[in-house]
Parts: C-alpha cells; sequence; structure tokens
C-alpha cells in the first residue's frame, strides 16, 4: 500500500468532515494562543519594570493554570463529538476491510494534523497579540512601557509541551474508544440512541442537596474570612448539584411535560419532547456545561469589571485622606512635634491644608457575644469569627478637637459608636477586662480613618476620659495577646489644596524629612499617600479585570462551541427521524415548529439557572469584594446585571445561529 494512503487519506477526512472540524480547529488555535499569551506575559522582563510587579505575575501565573486545567478538560470534550458522529465513517471503513490498526493509523495522521496546525496557527496568533495584550496590561494599570516585539522562547517551549501532551491524550482516548467498539456498533455509531431514561430520584434528591447546601452557605456567610474559605466550598457544591440535577431533573421535567396531555399531544411539543427524551443523558450533561460555564463568564466578568470600575471607589474608601504620617507609642508632646514639622513644610513649600485629622488610638480584636460583654481572649476559634469585632479607643481630648462637640466623662463613662454593627440597645453599660464602663451617649461621628472597612469587621468605637486609661487598656491587651498585640498609634492625616502631582511631591519632601527625625528619636513610624498607593491598586485590579475579560472571553468560547456541537449532534440525530415525519405527512413548517419548541424547551434553561446561580452567590462574592475594599453594592449589582445581559443577547445569538445550522442538517 502507498505510503503516502494514510496521510491523504486523514487529510480528506480533515477536509470532508469541516463543518465539524474547523471549529474544532479554532478553538484549538484559539486555546493556544490563549495559553502562549498569558505565559508570555508572565515571563515579559518588562512587567518587572512596573510598580509592583509580582502580584501581577502572580495573577498571570494563575490565569495560566486556569487556561491549563481548562484546556485538558474542554478538548477532551469537544474531540468527544467529533468521534461519536464519525463512528458510522469509522465503521464503513472497516466494513471495508480496514483493520482498526489501520484506522489507528489514520487517527494518528489526523491528529498530527491538528496539532500541527494549532501550535502553529496559535503561535502566529499568539505572537501577534501578545504585544497588544502587553499594551492592554499596561493601559489598565497606567503605566508608561518601553515598545518593542517580545518573543518568549520560555513561553514557546512551556506551550508546545503542554498541548503536545494534551494531542497525544487526545489520540489515545480515540484509540481506546476504537478498539473497544465493535464494527456493526461503529457503523450505527452516529445513530445510536439512549433508551428512554428513569427518573432517578436518588439522584435529583442529592442534587437538590449538593445545591441547596451550597446556597444556603452563600446566602447565610457572615464574615468576610469565612466567605473567602467557604466560597470554594460552595462552588464544588453548586457544581456537583447542578449536573445531578440536570442529569435527573431534566428527566423528570420532560416527563410531567409528557404527562400534560394537553401539551404533550400537539404535533410540535410530541415530536420535540420525545426527541429530547430519548438522548436525554448527553444532552443534559451538555445543558450543564453550559451552565457551568455561563455562571464562570458571569461571574468573573462582573466582580472584575466592578473592581476597575470602582476603582476610585476604592482609593478614596481605602484612603480617606490623601496623606496620613503615623506614630507608634509616642507621648503627646513628640506627636505635636511630628505635626509641627508636616504644618512647618507645607508653609515652606506653600501648601494649604485644607482638611485634617489629629488623634492618638489604641485598637484590638476581641468578642461581643451580643449583650453586655467584650471578651478578649487568645483561645477564641473559627467558631465564634461572626462575633468578631475591633475595640477602637480615643481620647476625650482629641474628639472634642476634631468634632467641636463638649461632653464631660468619669472615669468608667464612655461614648459609644456603632460602625457596621449595632449595640445591645437595652444596655447602656458594657464590660471589658471584667470592668464595667457606662455609656454616657451613642454617637454618630468618630475618627474613622484608621477604621477597618465595617463589611470586613465591624468597630465599636469609644471615646475615653483620658489617655491614661487606654495607656491601661493596651497594657491588658498586651498581656493577653503578647507578640500580636496592639500598640498606641498617633495619627495625622492631611488634605491638601492641589493636583495629584502636587500632593505627591508634597508627601515625597514631608516623608523625607520626616524619616530621620523618627530615626534619630528610635520612633517607628508609617506614612501613606493614596496617589503613590494609587500604581499599586491600579496594577492590581487591572490584572483581575485582565484576567477576568481573558478568562470571560476563553469560557465564552467554550460555550458557543458547546452549543454549536450539541446542536450538528442532535441535528444528525434528528435527521432520519424527521425525514421519516416528512414522508408521512408532516409538513416543512412543521418541522420548523418542532425545531423551535424542541430547542427553546430546554436551550435557554442553562442560561436562566445561571442567572440564578449568580444572584445566590451575589452575598458571598459581596463579601470577598469588601475584602478588596469594595463596598459599593449599587456599582456591583449594575455590573452584574449589565454582564447578564449582554451575556444574554451574545446567548441568543448563539440559539438563532445554531438553530439554523440545526435546520439545515434537517432539511438535507
Amino acid at each position: 500500500m502507498n505510503s503516502l494512503f494514510y496521510p491523504k487519506l486523514a487529510l480528506t477526512n480533515i477536509r470532508k468532515n469541516a463543518r465539524m472540524y474547523l471549529p474544532y480547529l479554532f478553538t484549538c488555535i484559539f486555546t493556544v494562543a490563549m495559553y502562549y499569551i498569558m505565559k508570555s506575559l508572565s515571563l515579559n522582563t518588562g512587567l518587572n519594570e512596573m510598580v509592583g510587579a509580582d502580584v501581577l505575575i502572580t495573577i498571570l501565573e494563575l490565569g495560566c493554570h486556569v487556561i491549563e486545567i481548562f484546556s485538558f478538560i474542554f478538548l477532551f470534550y469537544t474531540n468527544s463529538f467529533l468521534m461519536k458522529n464519525r463512528k458510522k465513517e469509522f465503521g464503513l471503513f472497516n466494513i471495508l476491510g480496514m483493520e482498526k490498526k489501520h484506522l489507528a493509523k489514520v487517527i494518528g495522521f489526523e491528529s498530527l494534523y491538528v496539532a500541527v496546525i494549532s501550535l502553529a496557527g496559535g503561535f502566529g496568533a499568539g505572537m501577534l497579540l501578545d504585544k497588544l495584550m502587553y499594551l492592554a496590561v499596561s493601559r489598565l494599570i497606567k503605566q508608561d512601557i518601553a515598545l518593542g516585539f517580545y518573543i518568549s522562547g520560555e513561553a514557546i517551549k512551556s506551550t508546545s509541551i503542554l498541548f503536545s501532551i494534551l494531542f497525544l491524550l487526545i489520540f489515545l482516548n480515540a484509540l481506546r474508544m476504537i478498539s473497544l467498539t465493535k464494527p456493526i456498533e461503529l457503523l450505527k455509531g452516529g445513530s445510536l440512541g439512549e433508551k428512554e431514561p428513569k427518573a432517578k430520584w436518588l439522584i435529583a434528591l442529592l442534587g437538590a442537596g449538593c445545591l441547596g447546601t451550597g446556597y444556603y452557605l452563600a446566602l447565610t456567610v457572615e464574615n468576610p474570612i469565612m466567605a473567602l474559605t467557604l466560597f470554594f466550598v460552595a462552588v464544588i457544591l453548586v457544581i456537583i448539584g447542578t449536573y445531578l440535577l440536570f442529569t435527573s431533573g431534566s428527566i423528570a421535567f420532560l416527563k410531567i411535560l409528557k404527562h400534560n396531555t394537553r401539551y404533550y399531544y400537539q404535533t410540535n411539543h410530541f415530536i420535540s419532547v420525545s426527541g429530547m427524551m430519548y438522548r436525554m443523558k448527553q444532552n443534559a450533561v451538555g445543558l450543564a456545561n453550559i451552565c457551568i460555564l455561563s455562571t464562570m463568564v458571569l461571574v468573573m466578568v462582573s466582580t472584575t469589571g466592578s473592581l476597575i470600575i470602582g476603582i476610585e471607589d476604592v482609593l478614596n474608601q481605602h484612603y480617606p485622606y490623601q496623606m496620613e504620617f503615623n506614630a507608634y507609642d509616642i507621648d503627646k508632646m513628640t506627636f505635636q512635634e511630628i505635626v509641627d514639622l508636616v504644618n512647618d513644610w507645607a508653609e515652606k513649600e506653600d501648601v494649604t491644608i485644607t482638611e485634617s485629622e489629629k488623634y492618638s488610638s489604641i485598637q484590638f480584636s476581641g468578642v461581643y457575644d451580643g449583650n453586655d460583654l467584650f471578651e478578649v481572649s487568645a483561645d477564641n476559634d473559627l467558631s465564634r469569627i461572626d462575633d468578631v469585632c475591633n475595640l477602637n479607643f480615643i481620647s476625650l481630648e482629641d474628639y472634642e478637637e476634631n468634632t467641636g462637640k463638649e461632653f464631660t466623662l468619669a472615669e468608667n463613662e464612655v461614648l459609644l459608636f456603632c460602625y457596621g454593627r449595632d449595640y445591645n440597645p437595652d444596655l447602656d453599660y458594657f464590660t471589658l477586662f471584667d470592668k464595667q464602663y457606662k455609656i454616657v451617649d451613642v454617637i454618630d461621628d468618630y475618627m474613622t480613618g484608621n477604621l477597618m472597612t465595617p463589611e470586613l469587621c465591624p468597630t465599636y468605637g469609644c471615646v475615653v476620659n483620658n489617655t491614661e486609661i487606654m495607656q491601661e487598656l493596651k497594657e491588658k491587651q498586651q498581656a493577653i495577646y503578647g507578640k500580636n498585640s496592639s500598640n498606641m498609634v498617633s495619627y495625622y492625616m492631611v488634605n491638601i489644596d492641589g493636583d495629584a502631582e502636587t500632593q505627591f511631591q508634597f508627601y515625597a519632601k514631608v516623608w523625607e524629612n520626616l524619616r530621620p527625625y523618627c530615626a534619630e528619636r528610635e520612633i517607628a513610624s508609617h506614612g501613606e499617600c493614596r496617589e503613590q498607593s494609587r500604581e499599586g491598586i491600579y496594577e492590581l485590579y487591572g490584572g483581575l479585570f485582565f484576567l477576568g475579560i481573558f478568562l470571560g472571553l476563553l469560557f465564552t468560547m467554550a460555550t458557543v462551541l458547546i452549543i454549536y456541537y450539541k446542536q450538528i449532534s442532535e441535528g444528525l440525530d434528528d435527521k432520519n427521524r424527521f425525514a421519516i415525519m416528512q414522508k408521512v405527512g408532516m409538513t416543512e413548517q412543521e418541522v420548523k415548529g418542532s425545531i423551535r419548541s424542541q430547542v427553546l424547551t430546554v436551550f435557554f434553561l442553562p442560561l436562566i439557572v445561571a442567572g440564578i446561580h449568580t444572584a445566590i452567590a451575589f452575598p458571598i462574592i459581596k463579601k470577598i469584594m469588601a475584602m478588596l475594599y469594595l463596598t459599593n453594592t449599587k456599582l456591583f449589582i449594575l455590573c452584574t446585571a449589565g454582564s447578564f445581559l449582554i451575556f444574554g443577547v451574545i446567548y441568543i445569538l448563539i440559539y438563532t445561529m445554531t438553530a439554523r445550522v440545526y435546520y439545515k442538517i434537517i432539511k438535507k
């Protein structure tokens, strides 16, 4: 036999099956390009010149690992569609005299062609887009970059190894499927259906249990730290529940339709319901995959979009003043010297301080029992994490100086400020370190510049009579927390009249003089400037947004391809059935109506369920977003709703195109 017979036959097979192979090839090329771009970006030496490069590189490396896992799962899944719909072709070759070892050679050359085309096309597209993506990342984080074309040899090597292994495994899996199938089964493989499945109530109950547990965790978690831990548990439970419920629940749903005689015994509905029931196992898995991928797209795009749009809110939340200068465990006179130094430098630079806050505070964590006790203990465990709070104390003198209000307090009296959670309204006292403090008044203004956002942890601010009481509280919490205890911190926070550049320069000059002053006196000090931190925040959130959009596109492509192959596969399965129905009198209009009924019955179910998943996940994701200082709930809601609407439009377009493909297959 001619040595070129198998290579030529493999090439002919790909060309004749272009309708199925071209989308698969496009997917492979797109996935290779995506991985190469992500890997190349993470290795781009230009990133090292940016502020906070470590954060962005870590995000990009995480993206590489996600694409690695996704590539293995998704390309295996899409290849299974190809093999299923080509079984009849392989069966015919087998009947005509080709042994399975010959089929293995044909499949081997086909796999080789796919691998070569995918890698070549992926590297070509990746190299062309790599610089564009690098520019996009740099633009997102507002960093200047050096132009130049960068090709990463390490990225090429990693991509080649990964996808060579992947295509080899896909080839071996195809051989396994062929070797375990009888020739007559191969010949009928494309048209073999499944028996009408039974409703498996145990699986349905297990799926409902997993989904309900995942939903319960998402809706009831209060503490953001626990939200971050439980989020992944909830995700796994929801994914398992989705697959089980789509597999068993969809069957139950169709059986309900079947028992509804008014609905079922109509031409369109009778054919569509019976057709879907016939192969519901495969149909349900495909729908579950679409639902999970759609949910991933919605969550990633809405969260990262919220972060990048609300980045100014994040900066203002985290940095209520343009700059602050802090010192630890100093007396009042030394603190005033630091304040005077900042003010003198402002006068020297002709800078006007428009707003300021100056005070000292001691802050440490405790557990509020909901009644009158604030417990401070080193033995608390995670079971009480929802009751953890911050206790913050300032002196009456500092409070009056900053607010202009006047109060009179005794040694055991306080003014209480509740930030994020109310105190028991029936009580006018609380107990701390075995001492009872009387609440003279619940105030609505406090020095909140150094307080943790209430979405992360509630804070109870207490105005006490003098700094001696604060010193006593500091020593008591140090005795309990030891090396993890808090220090007394003095804050001087200011806003000045000037643009971003003026703010940055003023801060740099003040800090340049303040640092040696503190070092000479062995004072631990710290300074922050909103404009100086802006670069790091933009880098972190810009990187997350880039990764979200990047993976969102990847998962959207996967969704489109799964729907496309699902429609082709079902079209080929239904072709003969509709041909028979037309021969016995079914009109072309009735065929179209039946197709429309069949597609619409379950096609939009994944989108609806994905919307429900996203809505249920909203509370737990909102808690996690608070850890990134995004507390603008309205913005998050709008971004989530906008993402759903945009994805819904894309989904409808997919439906329109794939329904047309399905009808063309039936019509032939």
